[in-house]
């Protein structure tokens, strides 16, 4: 008989809600910007700072699953499906290199969850082909965005929900929106967990939303 470890919070460790009451109300909410290029809508949880950041690196980066089934019921609520139709949801994926090394796709994991949540299939539409990840890299070392094609077959005509964990300066979700267009999808939205606030002086003006 498997042994039920109990829940704790990812950011104080402590057992119980993930995240618990007071670690919730350090979340700081996306700030509202323009979807980037290509995009219907975007709708964004989190600001990437702060408890956020952690939060969302955590399961990124570590694993830390105990967070996820919160993640996924706060994203999905921003879907409004009375008035945005929304055939089937999809993920940006992470690269392969990144998969294996962690054994599992964040993105996917948010994904299928958010799936289940609104009530609709969950389909791999879009393959990230070979060149370096995104994290690291400067802003304008972004702009070209990872190499991602939609698959041929099954998008056409069909209103996408793409989701990913965090928006930096929208050239992934812009790239994946053309390639999703480019095969035919008829509409376009994306759901991510947080996006990054932008740099309000100059001396980081390459860092703005694309």
């Amino acid at each position: 008989m498997g042994v039920l470890l109990p829940r704790t919070c990812p950011l104080c460790h402590h057992a119980g809600a993930a995240p618990c009451a007071d670690c919730a109300g350090e979340l700081v909410p996306a700030p509202p910007l323009p979807p980037p290029p290509g995009v219907d809508r975007c709708d964004v949880l989190l600001a990437y700072e702060g408890a956020g950041r952690e939060l969302v690196a955590r399961l990124k980066y570590r694993n830390a699953r105990s967070a996820l089934r919160w993640l996924a019921w706060q994203m999905a609520a921003l879907v409004d499906l009375d008035a945005q139709r929304v055939d089937v949801v999809t993920w940006i994926p992470t690269s392969a290199d990144r998969r294996r090394q962690r054994g599992f796709d964040q993105a996917e994991l948010l994904a299928r969850a958010i799936a289940r949540r609104l009530r609709r299939p969950c389909r791999p539409l879009l393959d990230r082909r070979a060149g370096p990840p995104q994290t690291g890299r400067s802003a304008i070392d972004r702009r070209s965005g990872p190499a991602i094609a939609a698959r041929a077959r099954g998008v056409a005509g069909l209103r996408v929900l793409v989701v990913d964990d965090v928006i930096t300066t929208g050239t992934s979700v812009a790239v994946s929106a053309r390639a999703l267009r480019a095969s035919g999808a008829a509409h376009v939205s994306v759901l991510a967990a947080a996006r990054t606030p932008l740099k309000r002086n100059s001396s980081h003006s390459d860092n703005r939303e694309e």
